[in-house]
Order: C-alpha cells, then sequence, then structure tokens
C-alpha cells in the first residue's frame, strides 16, 4: 500500500450535529455498506442524496429511513454502469440547483462478480469492474469538484479491499481496480491539498455484506458485524476533524 495509514481516534463516535449544514453523496446507496452511510450521515446531520442504479431498491431505502424517523433522503437514480459524463455533469447541476453545495463523496458502489482466475475471466465482467470501481468514481468526483472546492471544507472518500488479498490469485479486476483506486486517492490529494478538497481512502475490517458473502461462500459472514462501525468511520472522514487523515488511508482492521 502506497498511501500513508491513519487510524480512527479511540472511542471516537460521530453526534447529531457532526456534519450539520453538510450535503453528502452517496452511491451504491442501497447496498450494504451504502445504506449504512446513508444513515450515518443522515444521523450526523447531513442532507443526504443516495444513487444507485435500481430506482425502486433506493425508494425501499427511502422508506426505511422515514420509517426509522431519519430526515428524508433525496433520490437521484444513477447507473454508473452506463452513465455518461453528461449524466455526471447533469447530477452536479442538480445539486447546485437544489443546495448551493456538496460537503462531500461517499464511493461506495462497487461491482464483484466472483474469483475467478484470469484465464476464464470474462473480458465484460472485467471492464464492468474497472468501470464502476475506477473510472466510474473518478468520473463523477470530477463533475462535482466545482461544488467540492467551493466549499469551506470537502471530502471524497473511497473504500478499498484488503490490499494483501487483492494480490492473491483468483480477485481478477476487482483487484486490479481496488489497486487502481488507491492510486487514484494519491493523485487526486496531490492535485488538491491546496485546496478546500479533502481526498480519503476508507479501509473496513471484515464486515456482512453481500459482497463478503460471495467472495467468501465457504465463511460464516454471520461472525463478523454489520457495516455500521465502518459507516461510523466515514462520518468521521466527511467531517472537520478527518483532516488529519487526509491523503491517508483509514485503517479499520485490527492491528498487526
Amino acid at each position: 500500500m502506497s498511501l500513508p495509514s491513519a487510524r480512527l481516534p479511540q472511542g471516537w463516535v460521530p453526534t447529531a450535529d457532526s456534519l450539520a449544514g453538510r450535503v453528502v453523496l452517496v452511491t451504491g446507496a442501497y447496498g450494504g455498506l451504502g445504506a449504512a452511510v446513508a444513515r450515518a450521515a443522515s444521523r450526523a446531520g447531513a442532507t443526504v442524496v443516495i444513487t444507485g442504479r435500481r430506482k425502486r431498491q433506493l425508494e425501499q431505502l427511502y422508506d426505511a429511513m422515514i420509517g426509522e424517523g431519519l430526515p428524508e433522503p433525496i433520490i437521484h437514480p444513477l447507473d454508473m454502469e452506463v452513465a455518461t459524463p453528461r449524466d455526471y455533469e447533469a447530477l452536479a447541476e442538480g445539486l447546485e440547483r437544489d443546495f448551493g453545495r456538496l460537503d462531500g463523496i461517499v464511493h461506495a458502489a462497487a461491482s464483484f462478480n466472483g474469483l475467478t482466475p484470469l484465464s476464464v475471466h470474462k473480458p465484460d465482467d472485467w471492464l464492468r469492474a474497472l468501470h464502476i470501481n475506477v473510472s466510474a468514481p473518478f468520473a463523477l468526483t470530477q463533475a462535482c469538484m466545482p461544488l467540492l472546492t467551493q466549499a469551506q471544507d470537502s471530502a471524497a472518500v473511497f473504500v478499498l479491499d484488503d490490499p494483501a488479498l487483492m494480490q492473491r490469485a483468483h480477485w481478477g479486476g476487482y483487484g486490479v481496480s481496488k489497486a487502481a483506486l488507491e492510486r487514484l486517492v494519491e493523485i487526486l490529494h496531490q492535485e488538491t491539498e491546496k485546496t478546500s478538497l479533502r481526498a480519503h481512502a476508507l479501509l473496513p475490517a471484515p464486515m456482512r455484506t453481500t459482497l463478503r458473502r460471495a467472495a467468501y461462500f465457504g465463511e460464516d459472514t454471520t461472525i463478523h458485524p454489520l457495516p455500521d462501525a465502518t459507516a461510523e468511520a466515514a462520518i468521521y472522514l466527511l467531517g472537520a476533524q478527518g483532516q488529519t487523515a487526509r491523503g491517508a488511508v483509514l485503517d479499520l482492521r485490527a492491528p498487526a
């Protein structure tokens, strides 16, 4: 891993005003981590914009959040597999029109189609993983950079995966994409370190998600916690206190 490592301060937990007044965009919002981040950001006082390819599942998340007494999220369907630069620009324009600001993005969307040897890796699956996991986050962040850099303090959070595992056989396009995503964070940090926009990487500990079940099909994933702790760490990075982890990977794994 080329990025410096940071740790969440011991005992830190978000409060009801950790993100007060901020507008936060969450991709892959109906996935395990994305939904947890949307809820955590809403509880921390942010206006949350949830996006993903399936409108019905976004609506289900919306209904669940309202049912839990959380503030109303804003739905913006976006299929990152087929979205064009104009689609990303339209999203940014909508945010500026409706809110006049954007203070953070959490890139929780991910494409993983199972462990596959390179010799039989379907090219379409490879291209989809590289596109959704790297190219789409780049394009969306680029489209939103004018808004993000206008904010007094803003953050773009990119979710990594265990680099020791990503180097192993069969991780294919997903493993390559996560390595590329780390380099994207490093370059973005160098280009924005004198601006109000902070670039962050987030490295979760094992958690109970659909992706984990697909990758470790022989494992009892119920032994792992839900993504809530990882979502709270994302709130740390989105808020002003995340300044200390700027340009670094916030490593949530147990110390070696």
